[in-house]
């Protein structure tokens, strides 16, 4: 009996303390009679409604650039960004003296492109210059080189473009960022659209591949040539690839001008080291650029500016350990022949007979004959 008595009070008490217990904000509540609930804000329940981020979306608004061309009202300000970051100053200086040898191809590119760009009042009708161009050959030849000198010589802006410019994560993206690319490139003109390994964007169109990459390939090529383009817009695209016979067909049409960049032959090997050299201490005389010339049958333009890094070591190397951080810059001996001879046996041609062989093949059936 008293057990269940001793019971009984303890569930009475138990059942007071909850009664009686408050939280904190019950408590201030009740102690302050004026106090309004809220929602966990700081505002109270008849207060206007004011969205956090609305002052975000405010900022925005002021950093987002005003549009001032028709061609853009349409286009997303942020992809317009993202375009206008891939410009390269137009102000680069980069002559045809620069580029060593290839000296059919650059006529050619001169006349197809360079006039009609200096001069679209002469080149109307059949001398309408063409849209595309495709430098194919061999990697490390000058295809990059060429693209930068065509947007220097024509005083044009210069999109260098890869295919990571224009991929997105999010599916449709991809063709927004193309047609923005075009829309830019128009009100930038005269323009130049260079796309380095043009074969990762353009490659043959297949039933395995994604949606996405045919929406993107398939947008490029209404905006290159299509109802989409005018003849009085001034823009340039040149491609530059070393896997030609990867194109697709339709991108192979529209590149109208397919110049095959071979590998530098003797007399450019040989300007080519003297361009490099004319910054560095050497006592290297025409006879010695001759021989070390005749020496690098088959190697690229590339390949020629690893040999004359690696001769360059030589002074370096043959200094000493222990005075190498003392030194004096006019204490180290000019580079010589013997450096070049060693160069040689670290550096090798990159490009094989059998590729060499491809690129003729390419050229002899699709190629712009000279």
């Amino acid at each position: 009996m008293d057990i269940d008595m001793e019971e009984e009070a303890k569930a009475h008490k138990s059942q007071i303390a909850k009664l009686t217990f408050k939280t904190a904000k019950e408590q201030l509540l009740a102690s302050n009679p004026a106090a309004r609930r809220t929602l966990g804000a700081s505002r109270k329940a008849q207060a206007k409604f004011i969205s956090p981020m609305l002052g975000a979306m405010d900022k925005q608004e002021e950093s987002e650039p005003v549009i001032s061309d028709e061609r853009l009202k349409h286009i997303d300000p942020k992809m317009i960004e993202l375009i206008e970051s891939e410009i390269i100053d137009k102000g680069t200086p980069i002559g045809w003296e620069d580029i060593a040898g290839l000296q059919m191809a650059k006529s050619v590119i001169q006349e197809a492109v360079v006039w009609p760009l200096l001069r679209p009042d002469i080149f109307t009708g059949l001398r309408r210059p063409p849209r595309g161009i495709l430098l194919f050959g061999p990697p490390g030849t000058g295809k990059t080189l060429i693209g930068k000198c065509v947007a220097a010589q024509c005083h044009a802006t210069f999109f260098s473009i890869s295919a990571s410019s224009l991929t997105s994560k999010w599916i449709g993206d991809g063709e927004k960022m193309v047609r923005a690319l075009f829309a830019v490139a128009r009100c930038h003109q005269p323009a130049v659209i260079f796309i380095d390994e043009i074969d990762s964007l353009l490659t043959q169109r297949n039933d395995s591949e994604h949606e996405a990459t045919r929406r993107i390939k398939t947008e490029f090529l209404v905006q290159f040539d299509g109802a989409a383009t005018g003849d009085e817009d001034r823009l340039l695209i040149v491609g530059a690839t070393n896997r030609p016979q990867e194109l697709d067909e339709a991108a192979r049409r529209r590149l109208v001008k397919r110049l095959y960049i071979p590998l530098p032959d003797i007399d450019a090997r040989k300007q080519i080291i003297s361009n490099l050299l004319k910054d560095e201490n050497h006592d290297l005389s025409e006879h010695n650029m001759a021989e070390i010339a005749s020496l690098t049958e088959g190697h690229s333009g590339a390949d020629m500016k690893s040999l004359c890094s690696e001769a360059a070591m030589g002074p370096i190397r043959s200094v000493p350990l222990s005075q190498i951080v003392t030194i004096d810059r006019d204490k180290v001996r000019p580079v010589n022949v013997r450096d070049f001879k060693a160069a040689l046996q670290r550096v090798r041609p990159s490009v094989s007979q059998d590729d060499l062989g491809q690129y003729v093949k390419w050229n002899n059936t699709y190629g712009q004959g000279f």
